[in-house]
């Protein structure tokens, strides 16, 4: 699943540490969900959108 994660995140200055202190996991999910080698949970998606203040279909983006 694609996502604008990495542009997001960019936007604001954080890092991937950063990113991953506010929504509570490792700074290795927050790579793996970047990457495409991990798509997050369904609770893990919509706290990844609210911490953007985007929809989660705003921050993932179907790829099929």
């Amino acid at each position: 699943m694609k996502n604008r994660i990495t542009e997001l995140r960019a936007e604001r200055g954080w890092t991937q540490a950063d990113l991953a202190e506010r929504a509570g996991v490792s700074r290795q999910t927050i790579n793996a969900i970047e990457t495409g080698k991990f798509d997050p949970s369904l609770p893990l998606a919509f706290r990844l959108a609210r911490i953007f203040g985007l929809k989660i279909e705003e921050l993932f983006l179907d790829d099929q």
